[in-house]
């Protein structure tokens, strides 16, 4: 079986409205374009000063994830919602959080960011991004007749484990958007995500953003990557839309010839807090 996906690649900046508009139309061109699962970057609504990021936070339901639902239903397709600032009742901090729709419009996903980005890279990024975020704490898949999807967000993906569980629990395909540094994606990008989608033997789909934000310059390059570990989509310097048709037979040839999942020995894996 093959299946069309788009992952989709845009500069969002403070103007909230203007992303809405913006991603809108690029979702009904993925869907135009045969996409049946359609994926955005991270915090594609809104990305602005940090001391403004309160005011353009929602609850979820809410305003962003209800335009969300009417593009789904209308297009009939499912929709990955990058991921949003979601802001909860008696909680100061907001949650990094993707929300997944089926061809219905329903939410049928919601994941919160697990691994904040907390970095300090010499004469690189400085971030702290559990000073106004809180962590996720539950690892999340989305059933869709696709396939199951497992659902990461942006720096999860230096955490193999995360990728590894994603997978024992019957992911073929995972979902990374991200609003990755130019610093670190110069370098990192594409060799870790291909690492990820080799060492588990699935689909990685990497919407990202791009453009110069209020913390440091977003790198782009969104990737569609096989489970070979082949890159067969990949986005230039530009606000696009990249469209790519996953051979899911493939995956299973793949896992059919060299068996590293069935191969695994989790007998004898410990890890080194539970030794002493």
């Amino acid at each position: 079986m093959k299946v069309r996906v788009a992952v989709i690649q845009i500069d969002s900046q403070p103007d909230k409205e203007a992303n809405l508009r913006k991603a809108g139309q690029l979702v009904r061109d993925a869907a135009t374009d045969g996409a049946r699962l359609v994926c955005l970057p991270e915090y594609f609504n809104y990305i602005g000063p940090p001391e403004e990021e309160r005011g353009a936070a929602e609850t979820i339901p809410g305003p962003t994830t209800d335009i969300l639902a009417s593009l789904a239903r209308e297009k009939g397709i499912w929709l990955h919602g990058g991921s949003i600032l979601e802001k909860t009742s008696g909680r100061e901090k907001m949650f990094n959080t993707t929300v997944v729709f089926n061809p219905k419009g329903e939410i049928v996903a919601q994941y919160r960011k697990i691994h904040l980005f907390d970095v300090e890279v010499k004469d690189g990024p400085s971030m702290m991004e559990s000073s106004t975020k809180d962590y996720g704490d539950r690892i999340v898949l989305c059933d869709t007749d696709l396939g199951r999807v497992g659902l990461t967000i942006c720096y999860d993906m230096r955490f193999p484990e995360l990728y590894r569980i994603l997978t024992l629990r019957g992911a073929k395909i995972i979902v990374v958007p991200a609003e990755y540094t130019l610093y670190t994606g110069r370098d990192h990008w594409e060799p870790v995500l291909r690492t990820r989608a080799i060492e588990n033997q699935v689909f990685i789909l990497a919407p990202a953003q791009l453009g110069v934000k209020p913390l440091f310059q977003s790198y782009g390059r969104s990737l569609v990557i096989d489970p070979w570990g082949t890159v067969i989509a990949k986005a230039s310097d530009l606000e696009t839309v990249v469209v790519a048709d996953l051979d899911m037979s493939y995956l299973e040839r793949v896992r059919d010839q060299i068996p590293c999942l069935k191969n695994r020995k989790p007998s004898v894996y410990v890890w080194p807090s539970e030794t002493g």
